[in-house]
């Protein structure tokens, strides 16, 4: 099999680790690889699949001879992007970057793969949150156009990377021990204000935009509307972050124009590929951050109708947004254009 040559910049944070982890596992075809990120990062060591890997700066010189360049997030994309896709290759970015705007197809490979042939040279990977919804909304939309969603969301702190997740840890131990508790993370580590997330829900992900939503929910309601290439579908959401290491979790709620049945919408998203249907109230089962965390299907459960609208269902859906909702999607794209023919 050809191999290509990969850059991961932003190699040495949580998505370029789990970007690692998945090369890895699922045996992607790389040739030279390039661990690249900040000059803060610059001189680490790195072991990877037996060798030692030394993490270089970010240049716009990083990318001769590469041919995927899969951007962790962050501002980097934005300094780097054009300067990787000059040197011919295909980025494929995790930042909101690029994202809404009309030359970059915004893709979530199982929803709109059609989307990929359009690239310029730049790929979006969706916000985490609306790749771990739209798993759940494409197969529904198949069986039914959908008029409406209302999403609320469950976020786990390493949405807001690894120090996210520190804070938790050290909040946690801080409160076992009797201790006073710091924050200085969440909810934006940019703020001159932070709260406590052991034993609390934050209900603020990313700043407040003039409409009063927070940059997160309004992420969820564009991208959504891209994805599904509906302008006239209408989605609401909240987004809050809740004291949990990994793994995303969403209420939503469905409106379709024409109706569809619990047994229907089950049998849809069994059959649809990335998606677990955990939905088995008998037996207690349903979806959970704790059994999603460090996998990479989307799991779906708690499936029934709305009583209170004429064609509606209310869906729990987990899922492990390090994974699918960042490195996995962004690998998946990359593989889909290698098995269809879509880079050389």
């Amino acid at each position: 099999m050809k191999k290509f040559n990969t850059a991961i910049v932003g190699a040495t944070g949580a998505v370029g680790q789990e970007f690692l982890k998945l090369i890895e596992e699922r045996n992607f075809p790389f040739g030279e690889l390039k661990m690249l990120a900040s000059s803060r990062s610059a001189g680490k060591k790195i072991n990877f699949m037996g060798k030692e890997y030394t993490v270089e700066e970010t240049t716009e010189k990083s990318f001769d001879g590469v041919k995927f360049a899969l951007f962790a997030g962050g501002a980097a994309s934005k300094l780097f992007a054009p300067a990787a896709v000059k040197a011919g290759a295909v980025v494929i970015d995790n930042s909101s970057n690029f994202r809404m705007d009309p030359e970059v197809p915004l893709v979530v490979p199982e929803v709109n793969p059609q989307a990929i042939a359009r690239h310029k040279g730049i790929i979006a990977n969706p916000n985490c949150s609306t790749i771990i919804m739209v798993m759940a909304l494409k197969p529904l939309y198949n069986l039914s156009k959908i008029k409406r969603v209302v999403v609320s969301t469950y976020q786990a702190v390493s949405g807001a990377g690894r120090e996210g997740m520190d804070e938790l840890k050290t909040q946690l131990e801080a409160l076992a021990r009797g201790e006073e508790v710091v924050a200085k993370v969440l909810p934006v580590a940019k703020l001159n204000k932070h709260y406590q997330i052991a034993s609390n829900l934050i209900p603020q992900i990313d700043v407040f935009k003039e409409n009063l939503y927070t940059k997160e929910e309004m992420k969820m309601v564009d991208e959504t509307k891209k994805i599904m290439e509906d302008d006239a579908l209408k989605v609401t959401a909240t987004t809050v972050r809740v004291p949990v290491y990994r793994s995303h979790a969403e209420s939503v709620n469905v409106e379709f124009e024409n109706d569809v049945s619990v047994e229907e919408a089950r049998a849809a998203l069994e059959k649809f590929p990335g998606v677990i249907l955990c939905d088995n109230p008998d037996e207690m089962l349903y979806p959970q951050p704790l059994e999603t965390s460090g996998k990479d299907d989307v799991e779906v459960g708690r499936i029934r109708k709305d009583f209170s609208i004429e064609h509606g269902l209310n869906l729990w859906v987990c899922g492990d947004q390090i994974r699918k909702g960042a490195a996995l999607n962004a690998l998946q794209i990359a593989e889909y254009m290698i098995a269809n023919g879509l880079v050389q």
